[in-house]
Parts: structure tokens; sequence; C-alpha cells
């Protein structure tokens, strides 16, 4: 495998193509089913997704961040069609390498629960 290493980056009419990757815009975020055996469906700098019970999970990122101090929001439902309606999810246990959620149904609000949907979304 090569190696290609550049201080900038353009198409052939001058446009920066690293400016969409800077800092400000998402450094990573994904869409994973968290029910029966958990699944992405797409994601963007998240290396893998660790079940760690019911309605715990684990995010873990394909390239580390330089530290904690990032923002992370995060979002979920049990449906998949538009009777959905929200449930929610908790972020915490920032590293550098990955992170934390939890995950509530609307059924008492107070229980952990696997839903269908779960969304992480990151900025640094």
């Amino acid at each position: 495998m090569s190696t290609l290493k550049v201080n900038n980056l353009q198409n052939i009419g001058g446009t920066d193509l690293l400016a969409p990757l800077q800092s400000g815009s998402l450094d990573a975020w994904i869409n994973f089913n968290g029910t029966g055996t958990i699944a992405i469906r797409d994601s963007f700098n998240v290396s893998s997704i660790t079940d760690n019970s019911t309605g715990e999970y684990t995010v873990n990122f394909q390239n580390a961040f330089t530290d904690t101090n990032y923002c992370a929001i995060a979002g979920g439902s049990q449906q998949l069609d538009s009777t959905a309606m929200p449930d929610g999810v908790m972020v915490h246990t920032y590293t550098t390498t990955s992170v934390d959620l939890e995950s509530y149904g609307r059924l008492d609000g107070t229980a952990e629960e696997d839903l269908q949907i779960i969304n992480l979304m990151i900025s640094s």
C-alpha cells in the first residue's frame, strides 16, 4: 500500500478538497441497529460498536480524537416507519477512542432498552 502526503489538495478549479474535513464539520457519525445482533447501517470514522448489555453500547472511533472535549449528540427510536416515537439516548464516558451510549424506551423512561435506530454525531 502507498501513502500520499500533501499539504494542499485541490480540484482542477482550485477548490480546497480538505475544507469539509476540517474542524466544525462532523468528525464521526453512525446509524446502527441496537436490537438483536447489533449492526452498523452506515458510519464515518467509526471502526466498530460493542453491545455491552441491554441498552448499553460503546462506539469505537477509527481515528482517535486529540482530547475528550468533543460534542456528541445522540438520538434513537424503536421503530423504522412513520409511526416512530422518540426514545432517549444518553452519551457518557467520553474517551479519545470511544464513547458510551445508553438508550431508554418510552414505556416508563427509566429502564434501559435496545432500540432499532440509534444515531450519534460528533464534532470537535
